[in-house]
């Protein structure tokens, strides 16, 4: 909890450190640097602070993409991350900064093809890679595979039982196949999931 201000608090000069706290603002909250004054000058400050450094273009892109965001040309931003994922194709926080900005967009197939081109480089024993699963089968559901997606999403899910956005998949898809009993049944199971998930984040710490 809070690891992003204590990375900001640690390095503040960290430049991708401003681009991920800035970038989830903007695209998990739906806030707007037109009226949002704080989330502005969190941009303009990301800006500046990457104007004072050597940065690789990858660490650019980054910075320009969050920037073009911030700025309302989604079309752009995503662009940008793209050209990080055709060289850097584990890169998850331009995978699912562009995946989320398709979304808004209501570019279905951009969203299914982005996460498609990247997908074979997501070995298993890469962190991470069985949420690329659900990212994916998430593509594949708005675009009507429902079969293929729910096999991922269960993949994922299987891996990781409380991954979020596999559980959105599955559940769109008993909606759209009008399982009502099995959509009833699945979220509960996963309300289960997420219960004792959260009863043991509220456990005090021990001191070792």
């Amino acid at each position: 909890e809070g690891c992003l201000s204590k990375l900001k608090a640690a390095d503040p000069t960290f430049v991708m450190g401003h681009a991920i706290a800035t970038g989830l603002v903007l695209i998990g909250t739906g806030s707007s640097v037109k009226l949002d004054k704080e989330l502005d000058l969190a941009v303009k400050t990301m800006v500046e602070i990457s104007r004072t450094q050597p940065l690789t273009r990858r660490e650019q892109l980054h910075v320009s993409a969050v920037e073009t965001f911030a700025n309302g040309n989604f079309p752009k931003a995503c662009e940008l991350w793209e050209q990080i994922l055709q060289d850097h194709p584990t890169d998850m926080l331009a995978l699912k900064f562009s995946h989320d900005a398709y979304f808004y967009l209501g570019y279905q197939e951009q969203m299914r093809d982005s996460v498609a081109r990247i997908y074979p480089f997501w070995t298993p024993d890469i962190p991470l890679s069985s949420y690329v699963k659900g990212i994916y089968s998430f593509g594949l559901m708005e675009t009507n595979f429902y079969d293929r997606a729910e096999k991922l999403a269960k993949e994922a899910l299987s891996i990781n039982p409380t991954d979020a956005w596999s559980v959105h998949t599955v559940a769109h898809i008993h909606e759209m196949k009008a399982e009502i009993k099995d959509g009833l049944e699945f979220m509960q199971h996963s309300e289960t999931l997420w219960k004792g998930l959260v009863r043991r984040s509220e456990q005090p710490l021990q001191s070792a």
